[in-house]
């Protein structure tokens, strides 16, 4: 059989552009929400595909040569809202909400890894594959949260007899954050960088309660937020924006491909040759 390495090249970069475009249109999954599941809520459902909230970090450095080293990170995230029609249409609902129907949900997370600064000033952070993610429901938002010492340690919550109750957990993936100070959205030490984390994403059984759609529901969730300005060394505290959405390709994967048929081409020429 005759195999056309040009048309199979044409369909590599009609894919490309295909997911370059729906990344610039910022296409996020949809998924579905029954607030129903958390005791003490009135029953809601609802369709979201974007989750926006605050997130307060401790954060270790430790350094092991000029402008490089490694770190330990210990976040605690607190979802604000969900928003829907891929990221631009807050959402009316319980989350969040006062009264006897209102609930939160965080995430507590530990990570790790390298970072290396620039003579410019831009620190760039590179995330290992590993740590802990994990995901609570606080049905009447009165969970108190105590913050460890350094990045190596674990958040602490109080008052939750209620009792909170955990609904997805996972691990890191990666991923990669920017400092920069000298950015001109850098004003007042608000908005100096950027970061995108990738997770696994494992819903418990009452996790599924809450998150019913889709089913089975994705095993990947995506982070990115923005950084205001520390100092990056020792260990420190730092707050910023984070929002999650699930399921969307990752970039790794069309350049797997591309290398797939790097190889494939290799391999196409040496059989023609033989």
């Amino acid at each position: 059989m005759k195999f056309n390495l040009k048309v199979v090249q044409a369909s590599l970069i009609a894919a490309m552009a295909t997911a370059s475009a729906g990344s610039m249109a910022a296409v996020f999954p949809d998924f579905q929400v029954s607030e129903g599941s958390v005791p003490g809520s009135g029953v809601n459902t609802f369709t979201a595909d974007k989750i926006t909230g605050n997130y307060v970090e401790i954060v270790t450095f430790t350094p092991t040569g000029v402008g490089t080293g490694t770190f330990d990170t210990s976040i605690k995230w607190q979802a604000g809202q969900y928003v829907a029609n891929d990221g631009t249409t807050p959402l009316t609902t319980q989350l969040g909400s006062f009264g006897s129907a209102g609930y939160g949900l965080y995430a507590l997370l530990q990570g790790s890894g390298t970072f290396s600064t620039s003579g410019a000033g831009v620190t760039t952070f590179n995330f290992n594959p590993g740590g802990s993610l994990n995901v609570w429901i606080d049905p009447n938002s009165n969970t108190t949260f105590t913050a460890p010492a350094t990045g190596a340690g674990a958040w602490t919550t109080g008052n939750t007899g209620d009792p909170d109750y955990l609904i997805a957990s996972g691990a890191l993936f990666g991923g990669q954050g920017t400092l920069n100070p000298t950015l001109s959205t850098c004003v007042g030490g608000i908005n100096c960088g950027s970061f995108g984390t990738s997770t696994s994403f494992l819903l418990t059984a009452l996790g599924s309660q809450y998150f019913t759609g889709p089913v089975p529901f994705y095993n990947v969730s995506f982070q990115s937020g923005q950084l205001n300005s520390f100092q990056v060394a020792g260990t420190q505290s730092i707050n910023g924006s984070l929002d999650v959405v699930f399921g969307v390709p990752e970039p790794t994967s069309i350049a797997l491909m591309g290398l797939g048929l790097v190889g494939l081409g290799v391999s196409l020429r040496r059989r023609k040759q033989a």
